[in-house]
């Protein structure tokens, strides 16, 4: 558990921690955005990642094991992945009839560009994006959000409006109710593995089945 929500935070604190939060989480993907979303996210992501992690590293409170926790994994495999599976269906099934020449086109097209997504991706991305938006960001404004379904929702929200950067309303909604998925998981297994390797499913389940151009930059 978090030693951070231990007491509770000076007024001057609060404002400080939520004026940080907005500036950091809105404020500089609202900035970037606004700029055209020049260069690919993924340099920024990874120092962004770099920062977190250090800063995790060094405070008192935080539990260094929630950055693996690879025994959490398995036992909560399997809520995963019956998650995961349903969404793998209505995907399929949106595509199949909204979208169908879009329907597994990266596979089919591009199998050497798919596989090289399905093995970076979760590395590259998925887990930078992991110890930003869940390790770090539930650990540092605990004492504003607490530990619970507030929190996870204010994660949600920061996770969701980072993809207005795609300039499509749509992918911001999925990455919404995935942050919130993802939040959740992290603060019941206190293992960011746990949160990436979902993450990482329905990420590359995204780009399996033709959703892939509402997360790719270069696609705008």
């Amino acid at each position: 558990m978090d030693k951070t929500a231990a007491a509770p935070p000076r007024p001057a604190t609060r404002v400080w921690l939520a004026a940080e939060f907005l500036a950091l989480f809105f404020g500089v993907v609202g900035a970037y955005a606004l700029a055209g979303s020049p260069g690919s996210p993924i340099p920024f992501l990874l120092v962004g990642a770099v920062a977190a992690y250090v800063y995790l590293r060094r405070q008192p409170g935080f539990e260094r094991r929630d950055l693996t926790r690879a025994a959490a994994v398995p036992p909560a495999l399997p809520a995963i992945l019956a998650g995961w599976a349903v969404a793998a269906v209505v995907g399929v099934v949106v595509l199949a009839v909204a979208r169908p020449e879009q329907l597994l086109d990266l596979p089919r097209e591009e199998p050497l560009l798919w596989g090289l997504v399905a093995v970076f991706y979760p590395l590259l991305s998925v887990y930078p994006q992991e110890l930003i938006y869940r390790a770090f960001l539930l650990h540092r404004y605990a004492p504003l959000l607490g530990t619970g379904a507030g929190a996870a929702t204010a994660s949600a929200a920061a996770f969701g409006f980072a993809h207005v950067i795609f300039g499509n309303v749509l992918s911001v909604l999925l990455t919404l109710a995935g942050g919130w998925l993802f939040a959740r998981r992290y603060q019941k297994s206190r293992s960011l593995l746990a949160a990436s390797v979902e993450h990482a499913l329905y990420g590359v389940l995204a780009f399996t089945i033709g959703f892939g151009d509402l997360f790719y930059h270069g696609a705008r």
